[in-house]
C-alpha cells in the first residue's frame, strides 16, 4: 500500500514541480510585461481607437463619430504623402548609415585601439551631444548655422575663403538635420560597439597577430563578425528610433525647408498646427502607420541578421 500510494503520489509531485519551476521565469518577468502593456500595448490601441473617428477639435471629445478607414483612404490620397515619405527614408537612411552605424563603428575602433585613458576621453567627448539639453544643443547648432556676425561658420571659416555670408540651415537643411541626429546617434552605437569589441577573447586577437593579420584583416575577420548581434541591435533600434524622433527637427526646423518627416508631420496635425484645427483621428492614423512601418523594419532585420540562430543554445560536442 506504501508503495501504491508513492508511486500515485509521483506524477501529482512532478506536475507540481514543473509549475514551481515554470513560476520562477514568469514572476521575474512580470514587472516588465506590465511596464509594457501599459506604456506599449495600451498606448497602441488607443491610437488604433482614436485613427478610426474623427475626431479633432471640431468634434471635441463627445461629438466625434466611427469613421472606419476614411483616416487611411486620406493619407494614401493626401499629396503630401509621398513627400513625407521619401523624406523619411532619407533622413533615416543616411542618418542610420554614416552617424548611427558607421561613425559609431569608427570611432569605438578607433578608441579601443589607442591607449585606455585615451580611448575613455575620446568616448567621454563624444557623448556630450547626447547628455546637452536638446534646446542647447540645437540653438549650438544654429549659432553655428547663422549668418554673420554671430554664425561661427560664416565669420571664422566660409568668411576667410570668399564664400557668402549666409544662413546655412535654409540653404542646407538636410545636411544640417542629419549632422544635429547624427552625433547624438553615434554615440549610442559608440557604446554597444566598444562594449563588444572589448569582450572579443584576447586569444583570438593574439592569434590573428601570430599569423601576421594586418589591422584590416583583424577588423575584416575577426572583429566584425563577432559584432554581428550588437549591430543587429543597433541597427533595429536606431531605425525605430530615427522613425519616431521629431524633436531635434522641430527644434531646428520645425519642418520647414522640406525636413518634415512622417513624426513630425502626426505630430503636427494632431497636436501642434498653425490653424489650431487639431485633427486628433488623423494624426493617429499616421501615427499607426509608422507602427506599422517600425513592426515590418523589426521582422525583416530579424530574419536579415537570423536573429533565430544568435538565440540558440550552444551545441557541446562530445569527444
Amino acid at each position: 500500500m506504501a508503495t501504491t500510494s508513492a508511486q500515485a503520489a509521483t506524477p501529482s509531485r512532478r506536475l507540481s514541480d514543473r509549475l514551481r519551476s515554470s513560476f520562477v521565469p514568469f514572476a521575474f518577468m512580470t514587472p516588465a510585461a506590465i511596464l509594457v502593456i501599459l506604456f506599449f500595448f495600451l498606448p497602441v490601441l488607443i491610437i488604433l481607437g482614436i485613427s478610426l473617428t474623427n475626431m479633432s477639435t471640431a468634434t471635441g471629445f463627445q461629438n466625434w463619430r466611427w469613421i472606419g478607414w476614411q483616416n487611411f483612404q486620406k493619407i494614401i490620397a493626401h499629396p503630401d504623402t509621398r513627400i513625407v515619405l521619401w523624406a523619411t527614408i532619407q533622413y533615416v537612411a543616411l542618418t542610420l548609415a554614416f552617424f548611427n552605424i558607421g561613425m559609431a563603428l569608427v570611432i569605438a575602433l578607433l578608441s579601443t585601439h589607442v591607449p585606455r585613458r585615451a580611448g575613455f576621453f575620446f568616448r567621454a567627448l563624444w557623448l556630450l551631444p547626447r547628455i546637452t539639453p536638446s534646446v542647447v544643443y540645437v540653438m549650438m547648432w544654429r549659432y553655428i548655422a547663422a549668418a554673420g556676425p554671430y554664425g561661427i561658420l560664416n565669420q571664422h571659416i566660409l568668411g576667410p575663403l570668399g564664400l557668402p555670408n549666409q544662413n546655412l540651415v535654409p540653404t542646407y537643411p538636410w545636411l544640417f538635420v542629419i549632422l544635429v541626429n547624427g552625433f547624438i546617434g553615434a554615440s549610442f552605437g559608440m557604446i554597444i560597439f566598444s562594449s563588444a569589441i572589448e569582450s572579443i577573447p584576447k586569444d583570438y586577437m593574439m592569434a590573428a597577430l601570430v599569423d601576421g593579420c594586418t589591422i584590416w584583416q583583424r577588423i575584416r575577420y575577426v572583429i566584425l563578425p563577432m559584432l554581428r548581434w550588437p549591430l543587429m541591435f543597433v541597427t533595429a533600434y536606431q531605425t525605430l528610433s530615427l522613425l519616431t524622433s521629431f524633436e531635434q527637427i522641430l527644434l531646428l526646423t520645425d519642418g520647414s525647408f522640406g525636413t518634415e518627416v512622417w513624426a513630425l508631420w502626426s505630430y503636427h496635425r494632431a497636436l501642434s498646427n498653425y490653424w489650431g484645427n487639431f485633427q486628433w483621428g488623423f494624426g493617429s492614423a499616421l501615427a499607426a502607420v509608422l507602427v506599422v512601418i517600425g513592426i515590418i523594419m523589426a521582422v525583416i532585420y530579424m530574419r536579415y541578421f537570423r536573429f533565430g540562430q544568435l538565440l540558440q543554445e550552444p551545441k557541446i560536442e562530445m569527444l
